[in-house]
């Protein structure tokens, strides 16, 4: 059994149904789902399922390096709030830029002191909107060598450096491990360092986002060192499936399985 509550993401599994089906299947599998936008899915058709929703995306435009793009972050990230208490999910991802389709909705290659003060101060606004609402909002850590180049601070330490510096329960990390593998590496040693940052965890294997055991990244050994350090939070699967998700879901069971 395992010691975490593992969760699975209904944008990357059973990618060959409805949205609502994918949800179906994977709360029928005994996980946790996750999703991204909620603006173009049918929130009444999800909650029927009676599927527990783990995260979801918490804001629908803006980014974190100048004031411009911080309000409208805060802003979008406020209107968020309401379809997640419809859905009962407890925390909501963002990232320090916005992503269309992926990549940088603005690019930027340079960072500048001003833009993590920005940063900062937007980051506190969102930690209260948290508070107020009951919710953890998680800032997600991004590759930018291969899916996201042009994000400015992504990196696991960076936004690690960032959630410390607000110091607020209503603001974590989602440590990504996919994208922390492709940008940093070390993963055992970033785990232990996060400690009690972290908000969630996301996995997915190296080279080509998949489910563990299909790469180089040795998720069994990382799952250990979560359990030694007392981690009992969620870990999801946010990889596409190799080739049948059924099949894919067990084997990221068996690897955090202890």
């Amino acid at each position: 059994m395992s010691p975490f509550d593992l969760a699975v993401s209904a944008e990357m599994t059973f990618t060959e149904l409805p949205v609502v089906e994918r949800v179906r299947r994977i709360s029928e599998a005994g996980f946790a789902a996750e999703i991204w936008s909620w603006q173009d899915k049918d929130l009444e058709a999800l909650v029927a399922t009676g599927a527990r929703f783990s995260s979801m995306t918490g804001y629908l435009h803006g980014d974190l390096f100048d004031e411009a793009g911080s309000a409208e972050l805060v802003r979008t990230a406020a209107l968020c709030l309401a379809p997640a208490a419809k859905l009962g999910v407890p925390r909501l991802n963002f990232h320090t830029g916005e992503l269309i389709d992926g990549q940088a909705a603005r690019p930027q290659y340079r960072t500048t002191g001003a833009m993590w003060l920005t940063a900062q101060r937007a980051l506190e606004k969102i930690a209260r909107l948290g508070e107020e609402a009951g919710v953890v909002f998680c800032l997600e850590n991004l590759n930018t060598i291969v899916d996201h180049p042009g994000v400015p601070m992504a990196r696991a330490k960076d936004t690690l450096a960032l959630v410390e510096s607000v110091s607020h329960p209503n603001l974590k990390m989602m440590l990504d491990l996919y994208h922390a593998q492709i940008g940093e590496g070390n993963l055992i040693e970033l785990v232990r360092r996060c400690g009690d940052n972290i908000g969630e965890i996301q996995v997915a294997d190296v080279p080509g986002r998949c489910e563990p055991g299909t790469g180089e990244i040795n998720y069994p050994a990382i799952a250990r060192v979560l359990a030694d350090q007392g981690y009992t939070g969620t870990i999801g699967l946010e990889g596409w499936a190799s080739g049948d998700s059924d099949t894919a879901l067990t084997a990221f069971r068996k690897a955090f399985t202890l």
